[in-house]
């Protein structure tokens, strides 16, 4: 019988990842009957993952949830160490030999492609590389977005994308008190972009972002949300959808989008095209994006399983920047199973599968176990879920063989880490709002490391 989890020998739980999954499967942890160490690791210095920097700044009431990960955060049994890359300063081997279980929560950080040609051509960008950029994410501080050209064509319309499309309709003085990074702001401030298109490949029935993000869309300061009123005309299988009394989200979003229709036109220089139906073919352009061509569509299939068929008729549009908003997917970390089709690490109810056979000690929760789906709170019972397969099998963990966290932090410390504590992470926090104070924001975020870090000297 194991003596995991008791006050001689507690269980020792190590979280890769410090986004919403990350903490609700600590927090899961901790509340269960077992005496428990919970070690929670993120290759940021900052915690929080999406909510801190996806989750779009003029959505400041989402970010309220990160008062319940500092309660979390708060217990003594958590620790929280960041700039620490779990494969790259250490092997997950390792890893397991400080922990009796691992938990990744190391969500969905790559876009799904969109596997045209041209679609690597400059000007054509993922989306979650434009939110990292303009939330202050220090591997995206540096990238660079043409706002110079007249037209930009978002490929999607789940919400994620109405957040691209939002960030560009929106002016400055919409944006300067929100917590975007300035060097966006400075960059949007410039932009001339007045057409924006969004782009997608079924109906108006079947789009995928919320009453609120869409509602959002028709109150913007200085551009014009456009939907053609022909687009809410539906054919068959749309209309039984739609009248399906169970379809409660279409039954939300399409009167929102029949106000949009019915106000036409309206009087702003700049638009945002809501257009349906359409798929991309091919992304136009010698050395840079300078169109894009587009199929129309149709639906086929039956209501509620219906998928959009190519009709051969193409079209092009002029634009000189592309976002790709299609589908998160995970990325690989060395020494775990990937499903490269669905784009999560192997598992089975969050345990990792290799082949056939479970890894013992090693579980997933959040985006990186389901794929990306749902919002933030789905992410509770989820990681509830796989904490609970957890405890099911901690008779059968097999202790690790240096219960010693302080044995960890040298070595990683060894190799030139300054690894941030939780306690360091709230004089950043602190001196952020303090920067941001003084221009009139909730926040201005340090967007490189060496900045953070420098706050700890």
């Amino acid at each position: 019988m194991s003596t995991l989890g008791t006050a001689d020998r507690p269980l020792r739980v190590g979280i890769i990842g410090s986004g919403p999954s990350g903490f609700y499967a600590a927090d899961a942890v901790m509340k269960s009957d077992y005496v428990v160490r919970v070690d929670m690791f993120d290759k940021l210095p900052s915690p929080y993952g999406l909510v801190r920097l996806g989750v779009a700044p003029d959505h400041p009431k989402i970010k309220n949830v990160i008062k319940v990960y500092e309660r979390i955060a708060a217990k003594p049994e958590f620790n929280f160490y960041g700039n620490v890359d779990i494969s790259e300063d250490i092997s997950v081997a390792d890893f397991q030999t400080y922990y009796d279980a691992l938990i990744f929560c190391t969500g969905c950080s790559s876009d799904r492609r969109l596997n045209i040609p041209g679609e690597d051509l400059p000007g054509s960008h993922t989306a979650t590389s434009f939110v990292a950029w303009y939330n202050g994410h220090p591997e995206y501080r540096d990238t660079e977005f043409d706002f110079s050209v007249e037209t930009a064509v978002i490929i999607g319309q789940g919400n994620v994308a109405v957040d691209v499309c939002r960030i560009l309709a929106k002016t400055v003085d919409e944006l300067k008190e929100t917590d975007i990074a300035q060097h966006a702001l400075d960059a949007l401030a410039e932009s001339k972009i007045k057409h924006i298109y969004m782009i997608g490949r079924r109906g108006p029935v079947q789009a995928k972002f919320t009453q609120v993000e869409i509602k959002e869309m028709g109150r913007l300061a200085a551009c014009d949300a456009v939907i053609d009123p022909a687009d809410m005309q539906f054919d068959p299988i749309s209309q039984a959808e739609y009248d399906n009394p169970e379809n409660k989200h279409a039954g939300r979003i399409v009167p929102t989008m029949q106000d949009i229709a019915a106000q036409g036109a309206g009087k702003h220089s700049r638009k945002l095209h809501i257009q349906f139906f359409k798929g991309p073919a091919e992304l136009l352009g010698q050395d840079r994006v300078e169109g894009i061509r587009l199929e129309k569509n149709k639906l086929e299939g039956e209501p509620g399983s219906a998928w959009a068929a190519g009709t051969g008729e193409m079209e092009e549009l002029s634009c000189g920047l592309v976002f790709r908003s299609v589908g998160y997917r995970g990325l690989p970390t060395p020494g775990l199973p990937f499903d490269d089709k669905k784009g999560v690490i192997a598992n089975v109810d969050g345990r990792v599968l290799d082949g056939n056979d479970t890894v013992s000690g090693i579980y997933v929760a959040g985006w990186i176990k389901r794929g990306p789906s749902g919002i933030i709170g789905t992410n509770k019972p989820d990681s509830q879920a796989t904490v609970a397969r957890l405890l099911e099998d901690i008779g059968d963990l097999e202790p690790c063989s240096t219960p010693d966290t302080d044995a960890l932090l040298t070595r990683i410390s060894q190799i030139g880490k300054r690894i941030v504590s939780f306690d360091d992470w709230q004089r950043i926090d602190a001196a952020e709002v303090e920067r941001g104070v003084e221009i009139g924001k909730p926040r201005e975020k340090f967007t490189r490391i060496e900045e953070m870090l420098g706050i700890l000297e």
